[in-house]
């Protein structure tokens, strides 16, 4: 079976934010185009972020798909390890405020940066509950 490589930010056991490739398989469709499964989405938004936008750490506040559109987008883990996003990529943003705790930006979550000399034009996806 073909698949897609599925980039995930989740929280892992330790509340840290961490960063893991997972097959995404594609069963449907035909040899010339396979297709995933359909996955239940709430609602889409776009956001353009200008030359020098910075965010400090942050939890995702649901989850969502996040595609980068124009520009590139640098996620910074709490342990230092960065990726680096171009147009036409995107990954799955699960990196959730573990439940009962409060957030504490010396160890949970990510922050997220425009790079390079373009705006940075994202949409974000949010899958259902």
């Amino acid at each position: 079976m073909q698949t897609l490589t599925r980039i995930t930010l989740y929280t892992d056991a330790d509340g840290y934010a961490r960063f893991r490739e997972d097959a995404l398989p594609l069963p449907e469709g035909s040899p010339a185009a396979r297709l995933s499964e359909r996955y239940p989405t709430e609602n889409l938004q776009f956001r353009r972020s200008p030359v020098g936008f910075a965010s400090e750490f942050h939890c995702t506040a649901r989850p969502q798909w996040t595609f980068i559109l124009a520009g590139q987008m640098e996620i910074t883990l709490r342990d230092g390890s960065r990726r680096l996003f171009s147009a036409g990529e995107g990954f799955y943003s699960n990196d959730l405020l573990p439940e009962g705790k409060i957030f504490n930006p010396a160890i949970h979550g990510h922050k997220s940066r425009q790079a390079g000399d373009a705006a940075l034009v994202t949409l974000f996806i949010t899958t259902a509950a």
